[in-house]
């Protein structure tokens, strides 16, 4: 097993179409060592197909009955991260956490708790919702039937704008950047400035690991 603090995790949180994943290529591609991208596309690429959109559910209680699955997936993934992790693994996991379920599930704090032995650099990907609405009309392969468009009678669907409101609480993070003004390799470059610096002492999730 490998020191625990010779390798890194960062955890990318934001709204669909806030530019996460494209951070993450641009730090796989970047960054020395391997980096595993363990995010919501590829744990959902393993997930059975009733059970989508798994860790994706977006806020406002819409599916109940997947609501008591959702927490062991964010569970399972994270006990992922941990054992790569463990063996020597850079890991970086672009996702939307929230708790906008039809009742609070603590799930951010429970996975935070799971990677208290690792050093993680949270950070929170900002995105005015006017910029993501203009991604969301740009076709995306793989992804034609997953986003929702605007219309005349309404500019920002609901759903849209409940991922606004809830993606970033309680919005603790050791660093933000905001994909709007940045491009996902200025993203990365702040991010390894970030850790070069070193990871804010509490960390977010030591922090967040002590919110019950």
């Amino acid at each position: 097993m490998t020191d625990s603090h010779s390798v890194q995790i960062i955890i990318l949180n934001g709204a669909p179409r806030s530019g996460k994943s494209s951070i993450a290529r641009a730090i796989q591609d970047e960054f020395e060592g391997p980096w595993i991208n363990l995010g919501v596309d590829s744990y959902n690429a393993m997930t059975p197909k009733r059970y989508l959109p798994g860790i994706g559910l977006r806020p406002g209680g819409e599916r109940p009955d997947l609501e008591e699955l959702v927490p062991f997936f964010y569970a399972a993934l994270y006990e992922s991260i941990a054992i790569h992790a463990s063996l020597g693994l850079n890991v970086i996991a672009d996702l939307g956490h929230h708790d906008s379920y039809s009742q609070p599930l603590g799930i951010l704090g429970d996975c935070a708790r799971r990677l208290a032995d690792f050093p993680v650099l949270f950070v929170g990907v900002r995105c005015p919702i006017e910029t993501i609405m203009q991604r969301r009309e740009i076709a995306q392969e793989g992804r034609e039937t997953l986003y929702l468009s605007a219309t005349e009678d309404v500019p920002v669907p609901e759903p849209v704008q409940r991922w606004q409101d809830a993606v970033h609480r309680p919005g603790i993070y050791d660093m933000e950047v905001d994909t709007s003004v940045l491009t996902p390799l200025e993203c990365a470059e702040a991010i390894r400035h970030q850790l070069d610096l070193g990871i804010p002492a509490p960390s977010a999730f030591e922090r967040i690991a002590g919110i019950r």
